[in-house]
């Protein structure tokens, strides 16, 4: 079965690092405003979930979450989240570490969303 949101091997070894660092984390797939729609990356406890936020899966060992409203516009996809060099949003721990996390995607097979289950 076909995971919503998965991870390559550099944003695995950027999470590793983050999580020995700071300790559990999570993330939250932005949807614009200040910093643009990148995943952000929090400490847990720093960043509030609401009613309209979905549990995608998680990545890492760690929890991977976005509004509502932007799932509507990803839901027929599989976030594949990777890590690069520079910096990245300004709010986000991996800012710090002077790597960012990016979001790329592919569209699901027919096959695939078949057996996907439905978050709404």
């Amino acid at each position: 079965m076909a995971e919503r949101v998965v991870a390559t091997e550099e944003a695995l070894k950027l999470i590793d690092l983050l999580k020995e660092r700071y300790g559990s984390i999570m993330f939250y797939q932005s949807g614009g405003c200040c910093d643009g729609s990148v995943p952000m990356c929090y400490r847990d406890g720093d960043f509030r979930l609401g009613d309209s936020d979905i549990h995608l899966g998680e990545i890492g060992g760690v929890p991977f979450y976005m509004h509502k409203s932007q799932y509507e516009y990803w839901k027929h996809t599989q976030l594949i989240i990777d890590a690069k060099e520079g910096p990245g949003a300004a709010f986000s721990l991996d800012s710090i570490e002077e790597k960012h996390f990016i979001t790329d995607s592919r569209v699901f097979t027919d096959g695939e969303h078949k057996d996907i289950k439905t978050l709404l």
